[in-house]
């Protein structure tokens, strides 16, 4: 049977999540306005394709967010749903709201994963500059 705590334990975590969400957001907004800069600065198809990432993240955030904040919303429903004594909608309500934690954080790793493919690509054009730079003569 499921009691006004049970929903009330996920309280603090999605709170943290859609906080780390908003970090990540805020993070990724800087750096396109950076880069955008760069762009004015001297155009390139590199800072394009980076730009074109980055909105692709940004896209997948909002998604993690408002999958989040259904979430809350949803366990904040079932607790009054179990407070006015209708324990089958809310068993109903807190499981779906138990599937959009998973779905956003589902999406919290595919973006962490688009982050790190992101960072490779720079590692590469580092690694090739510096295998230049030392089969060049001195």
């Amino acid at each position: 049977m499921l009691n006004l705590t049970t929903p009330a334990l996920l309280f603090p975590a999605i709170s943290l999540l859609l906080l780390a969400y908003t970090n990540r957001y805020l993070a990724l907004a800087s750096i396109i306005r950076n880069l955008y800069d760069d762009y004015q600065q001297q155009p390139s198809d590199k800072l394009v394709r980076q730009i074109g990432n980055l909105r692709r993240r940004i896209a997948l955030i909002k998604w993690m967010q408002s999958m989040g904040v259904g979430s809350l919303f949803l366990c904040v429903v079932a607790m009054f749903q179990i407070y006015t004594g209708w324990p089958q909608a809310a068993q109903m309500t807190f499981g779906t709201s138990l599937l959009l934690l998973i779905s956003s954080l589902g999406m919290s790793l595919l973006e962490l994963r688009m982050s790190t493919d992101a960072l490779n690509i720079l590692l590469s054009d580092l690694v090739a500059a510096e295998r230049a730079r030392d089969k060049s003569p001195h």
